[in-house]
């Protein structure tokens, strides 16, 4: 019996496993079995006419999840048979079907319900080249639900988001919407139409200006002479309880806080001169103060800072609506959502669960598995123990990368030596010896702002050092001079003499938009020296997920992210000693993300990383590099967390505030 959702055929009783998951896997091992009957009390097939007068009335096989895998609607024989909670068994209904009539226990179910609002009916999709891009996809998602939509590069996330949110009509299938609800999408590549900052987010809080201007119209009738006083304070009770509900009463403050947060531009800021990190942060707070009933977000925290994703976190997890986000970031998968979406090979595989149980399954059904996939099972398996040890308290600091660094240099080189022929490596330079890079009084800054005031500290051999801080603080510039692209107006930068840098720059010069993806990782050679190792140049391209007709297409065509990728596998083919990334995780997948952090750690040098990846820093940085505020850096050792837990006990401040900077001194006049 076919599934259109899974793409497989699976008899009735027959346990999950056979749709690409392990029985454990669904949920919190909630789902065992899957069949086909309409899980949510929906049996049979809708007629064509039956479509037409209800969104909702087909038929489901489902799982009792936030997002629903549809088997056949041919045939109402077959049950579903479901666990009820974790380790719990299934109730049958009179009827004989399983029903989805609890929701799980936890934060991250606080805001569901079991009321479909959204629904892909067996959707195909196909590239402008015609390769299916989605296949038979087949999805329902409940109002309060928290998604996380995970896959490869190209494996059709932002298609998936662009049909929910009606931006792409060309597909063959259904997309089911409520008329009841309404839906904000956050795209890649936001449109800002209006003048000023401001004017791009009144808008979003317009209905409730119009429900306070009636508030006040109401109470200026009360006074006049003939009133209906009794009317008015109905019609006045009904205005104050709405506008109790959404807070309006503080509807500035809320914006002014929200602006804050998101360290949104000023309020007057022309939208002509914002860069593209500032018209997505706009964007992002207008689609939250518009408080839709379901979000759409993609990559949302891309051109955030580490504090802003934080707050982001905090405020989509008491979003009483449903949130169905694309994203690399996994503390929010963890944290904040209840459900998975595996996009892979043109299917949707649904998962009851958060990030850590969603790898642990993946885990369990990558070993048993026919295809070996053992570079992608070795770095799971290292995210697994960083996961465990997280929960456990065990979690290392880093101090031990930094004890001895002669045992790191001989780890690299067996790392290096053993390594699977398709997982990240970094090419090695020459050994590093005395200091790396050292500030002293370094002072910098543009215009009438001070980025960088008498700073001082240095990074040590083997450290792996993240820089935090807002956008435009003055990260990137930082390593503009380490590497002699610009001078301190005051201080020195001393570069050690056995430094060899490799430098994975944002302007992505010395890339031919005239060659191939191919030409340009493989100088045409279809072998080349990856740290050591002779690897085939196209398996090196899949790396970082270049693969078949895509190598061979021209620089010049490709998107920023790709671009962005290409200079990342071009840079660690160089080989050094000290690595400068700069937000290498805005343009990965999580699979390879997770194997970057894999080579990271490995790696016999330096590395220094401007992210906001708070999952990333935790798991690899041996030292956080701060920008505070005030045109101050503060160099902590430790991990992303031991260093927010320290900010916040020394400040007491949790939620991100507006960054000031000190004035550049007045020259003084000969």
């Amino acid at each position: 019996m076919g599934l259109p959702g899974l793409g497989l055929a699976l008899p009735c009783g027959a346990p999950a496993r056979a749709c690409g998951a392990p029985a454990t896997s669904w949920g919190h091992s909630r789902h065992s079995r899957l069949a086909c009957s309409a899980g949510l009390g929906l049996e049979g097939p809708a007629s064509a006419s039956e479509r037409a007068r209800s969104s909702f009335s087909f038929s489901w096989a489902s799982v009792p999840v936030a997002l629903v895998a549809a088997a056949s609607l041919r045939r109402r024989s077959l049950k579903l048979a479901l666990k009820a909670g974790k380790g719990g068994k299934g109730k049958k209904s009179k009827g004989g079907d399983s029903r989805p009539t609890k929701v799980s226990e936890g934060a991250a179910y606080a805001q569901e319900t079991r009321k479909i609002i959204l629904a892909l009916d067996n959707v195909d999709k196909l590239a402008l080249d015609g390769t299916p891009i989605l296949k038979g996809v087949s999805l329902g998602m409940y109002l309060g639900a928290k998604i996380g939509i995970l896959g490869k590069n190209g494996a059709g996330k932002s298609t998936v988001m662009n049909i929910l949110a009606g931006k792409d009509e060309k597909f063959n299938g259904h997309l089911h919407i409520d008329p009841s609800i309404s839906i904000g999408y956050l795209e890649q590549e936001p449109v800002l139409e209006e003048e000023t900052c401001i004017e791009c987010l009144e808008p979003a809080v317009k209905p409730i200006r119009s429900m306070l201007a009636e508030f006040e119209a109401v109470s200026t009738k009360m006074t006049e002479p003939d009133a209906d006083i009794d009317a008015l304070m109905v019609e006045m009770d009904t205005l104050q309880g709405k506008i109790d509900a959404c807070n309006g009463w503080d509807l500035d403050s809320q914006l002014d806080s929200a602006m804050e947060a998101l360290r949104c531009p000023p309020r007057d800021a022309k939208v002509s001169t914002l860069s593209g990190g500032e018209r997505r942060r706009v964007a992002i707070c207008r689609l939250l103060l518009s408080n839709p009933d379901i979000l759409l977000l993609d990559e949302p925290t891309n051109h955030l800072d580490a504090q802003s994703v934080a707050w982001l976190e905090r405020f989509l997890a008491e979003f009483k609506g449903t949130v169905v986000a694309i994203t690399h970031d996994r503390y929010f998968l963890d944290n904040v959502a209840g459900w998975i979406l595996e996009l892979d090979q043109g299917q949707g595989l649904p998962f009851e669960g958060n990030y850590s149980a969603w790898l642990e399954s993946k885990s369990q059904r990558l070993k048993g598995s026919s295809k070996k996939q053992a570079s992608l099972e070795k770095a799971i398996d290292k995210e697994l123990e960083f996961i465990s040890a997280k929960r456990t308290g065990a979690q290392k600091t880093g101090k031990a990368r930094l004890r001895r660094y002669d045992e790191l240099v001989e780890s690299a080189a067996a790392f290096n030596r053993d390594s699977e022929l398709d997982s990240i490596v970094i090419t090695p330079g020459p050994r590093l010896s005395g200091e790396v890079v050292r500030l002293k009084g370094v002072s910098k800054g543009y215009d009438d702002r001070m980025l960088l005031n008498d700073a001082s500290f240095e990074l040590p051999a083997g450290a792996v050092v993240g820089i935090v801080g807002p956008n435009g603080a003055g990260k990137t510039t930082l390593f503009r001079m380490i590497m002699g692209a610009e001078t301190p107006d005051a201080g020195e930068i001393f570069v050690g003499k056995t430094v060899a840098a490799m430098w994975v720059d944002q302007s992505r010069e010395g890339i031919d938009d005239d060659s191939t993806v191919f030409e340009e990782l493989s100088g045409g050679q279809n072998f080349i020296n990856v740290g050591g190792r002779e690897v085939m140049s196209r398996a090196y391209c899949s790396w970082f997920n270049f693969k078949g007709s895509v190598q061979q297409r021209l620089v010049s065509d490709l998107s920023g992210g790709e671009r962005n990728r290409l200079q990342l596998a071009k840079t660690l083919r160089i080989g050094g000693n000290l690595l400068l990334l700069d937000e290498p995780s805005n343009d990965l997948d999580v699979d390879t993300l997770r194997a970057l952090e894999t080579a990271i750690e490995h790696f016999a040098g330096t590395v220094v990383c401007i992210s906001h990846d708070r999952w990333f820093l935790d798991r690899i940085a041996t030292h956080i590099l701060a920008y505070e505020g005030d045109s101050q850096v503060r160099l902590f050792p430790g991990s992303w967390s031991e260093y927010e837990e320290d900010r916040i006990a020394r400040t007491g401040v949790v939620d991100p505030t507006k960054v000031k900077y000190r004035a550049m001194p007045t020259p003084l006049l000969v």
